[in-house]
């Protein structure tokens, strides 16, 4: 399979988020490589997007979000798990797609190996952490270039999805922002997500950059 071009990438983050619907991120583990079909990402911009880690400047926690496109943005949550995200946009511009969903295509064995927890094969990579927790992403990820084929985490292309199997809505768990429909997911899919919203009041519809 062929690398998606960063190019394709360093756009607006609504347009990135919904072509790496149906792509597939593949990384080396000491069990094998394992792979996933992803199926829910959610966008989010820089200082327009008050639910964004980049909202107030640029820090050394998420310097990777500024640039360029097609690294990995990983980060720490609740104490317990990491989350992952894919940078976008031009170098200097800050945005990132979070990986909430995606769908085994690689051995199920190996993947069950990974996560002994997983009941049934959608749970394998359904959610944020159980994505990156099978993909064995964390701190020492957090800048892999995804689009070079020695990286050790590797975007793979697909052809863009047919826009009738794109759904929207509001992201999962944010306390700011949280109406806007920056959540994209494959319609009918097993590995989406269930829709946990956050707390606080919105701030606003926010309009895409032109």
């Amino acid at each position: 399979m062929t690398l998606l071009d960063r190019e394709e990438l360093a756009d607006d983050v609504l347009r990135a988020a919904v072509r790496l619907l149906g792509c597939t991120v593949e990384a080396d583990t000491p069990e094998g490589t394992v792979a996933v079909r992803l199926v829910e990402v959610e966008a989010y911009r820089g200082a327009d997007d008050a639910a964004s880690h980049s909202f107030r400047g640029r820090t050394p926690r998420n310097g990777v979000m500024f640039g360029p496109a097609g690294h990995l943005y990983v980060y720490f949550i609740y104490g317990m798990y990491f989350c992952a995200n894919i940078t976008c946009l031009r170098d200097g511009e800050a945005g990132a797609v979070l990986l909430r969903g995606g769908e085994v295509v690689s051995d199920l064995a190996t993947a069950h190996v990974r996560r002994p927890t997983a009941r049934r094969p959608a749970d394998l990579a359904r959610g944020p952490a159980r994505l990156a927790s099978l993909l064995g992403l964390g701190r020492e990820d957090n800048g892999v270039d995804v689009t070079d084929a020695g990286s050790r985490v590797r975007l793979l292309a697909a052809p863009p999805v047919d826009p009738a199997l794109v759904r929207s809505g509001p992201r999962v768990g944010v306390a700011a922002a949280h109406d806007l429909p920056w959540r994209f997911w494959l319609d009918g899919s097993p590995g989406v997500s269930p829709y946990r919203p956050g707390r606080g009041a919105p701030v606003g519809q926010l309009k895409p950059r032109k």
